[in-house]
């Protein structure tokens, strides 16, 4: 797809970018190859690719879920201003 001078103005005003009318020619080439890029990616058959989060097959290096603290609730809730079966009561701020 090959964009013209008019049709980069438009997209430049839409987008309410200010260009120098020295560039339109460059902005116009640079835009018409990535929507011709854009087209031929479109134009692969990828029905039969499954999807991927991420390029490479990798996973992550996650640290192993250890438990570094005890639970100290009851003494938190014994400091608290008011508690009720295991939780916190705060005053009500929205009606």
């Amino acid at each position: 797809m090959s964009l013209g001078p008019d049709e980069v103005k438009k997209i430049a005003h839409l987008a309410r970018l200010g260009i120098n009318e020295s560039d339109i020619d460059d902005y116009a080439s640079n835009l018409s190859n990535i929507l011709d890029l854009v087209a031929q990616m479109n134009s692969i058959d990828t029905r039969n690719v499954p999807p991927m989060a991420h390029p490479q097959d990798v996973g992550q290096r996650l640290r192993a879920d250890e438990v570094l603290e005890e639970n100290q609730r009851d003494r938190f809730q014994k400091i608290a201003p008011q508690t009720e079966n295991g939780l916190y009561l705060v005053p009500k701020v929205i009606e």
